[in-house]
């Protein structure tokens, strides 16, 4: 009950009056897992092929000491029947690494009715051992996303078990409402989209007090204090993150170009890391074969 209020605030501020139409694309954004914007696959046998340059690695809330600016590749496969495979790999820009992380995975999309759908997946994080991003003390995360249309907007409940080096779990609410143009660009298939969305993330965060381990020496600049009242911090259930979210994309029947800003405020930062409120930037290119 503690967070009743705020999931209430959350859902009646994206509830605005507009017919939407279903989104031609699928496309994972490299921060799925993370953000728990899952796999979004359509029911078809289709693939898709994505490049993000992002100005922050982001995870479940937190980021690391210093900026991670980085490049990512996405594959998605879709069967007709609703099950999925993908793989992404990821480079910091300005670190040594040539590749910091590989992620393969696979899952389900099903659709229970007209209003609700859900997915569950199931993800591998591979790292290059001199990788820096936060989400390196994570190696495994099991997904169960649900999400229902009540036409006026979207509402999303998200489950997350991470295990590995650390284990966390989460649970992300999100309140999204998507806009499309009704007016073309160039031809009478292409149209812009606006998906505005925010966020609740609440878990423990067990990965801030593993990354502080294995990065000690690089975090001694950032005011390391009281190892183990952290690590007692850490393994509580809390709220850790809001943000909100507001893409803009052109899409075509077989491509999207998307710009996205992120506002994200981190609560509750228990961890080695001194998160604040920051800003990122997301730059997506997808392309969807039929």
């Amino acid at each position: 009950m503690k967070y009743f209020g705020t999931l209430i605030l959350l859902i009646t501020y994206t509830s605005l009056s507009a017919k939407a139409k279903p989104l031609l694309m699928m496309y994972r954004d490299y921060h799925a897992v993370a953000d728990t914007d899952t796999v979004k696959p359509i029911r078809k046998s289709s693939a898709s092929v994505g490049v993000t340059y992002g100005t922050d690695a982001l995870f479940f809330g937190r980021t690391g000491p210093i900026k991670y600016p980085f490049m990512s590749t996405d594959v998605v496969i879709n069967s007709k029947p609703g099950f999925f495979v993908y793989g992404s790999a990821l480079k910091v820009l300005g670190y040594k690494p040539l590749v910091d992380e590989i992620d393969v995975g696979g899952g389900y999309y099903y659709r229970a009715s007209k209003t609700y759908t859900g997915t569950i997946s199931y993800t591998r994080f591979i790292f290059n051992k001199e990788a820096n991003i936060i989400k390196s003390a994570s190696s495994n995360d099991i997904n169960w996303k649900n999400t229902f249309d009540w036409k006026l907007f979207k509402t999303s409940f998200t489950a997350d078990y991470l295990f590995g080096k650390s284990d966390d779990i989460f649970t992300t609410v999100t309140a999204s409402k998507y806009y499309e143009s009704k007016f073309s660009i160039f031809n009478d298939q292409d149209f812009l989209s606006i998906n505005p969305a925010i966020s609740m993330i609440l878990g423990t965060q067990n990965f801030v007090q593993r990354y502080a381990d294995d990065h000690n020496r690089k975090l001694e600049f950032y005011n390391i204090i009281d190892k183990l009242a952290r690590a007692r911090d850490n393994s509580r259930f809390n709220a850790l993150n809001y943000s909100f979210k507001l893409p803009l994309a052109y899409n075509t029947p077989h491509y999207t170009l998307e710009a996205s800003w992120k506002y994200s405020i981190p609560v509750n930062v228990e961890g080695m890391l001194q998160n604040r409120k920051e800003s990122f930037f997301n730059f997506t290119f997808y392309y969807v074969f039929y």
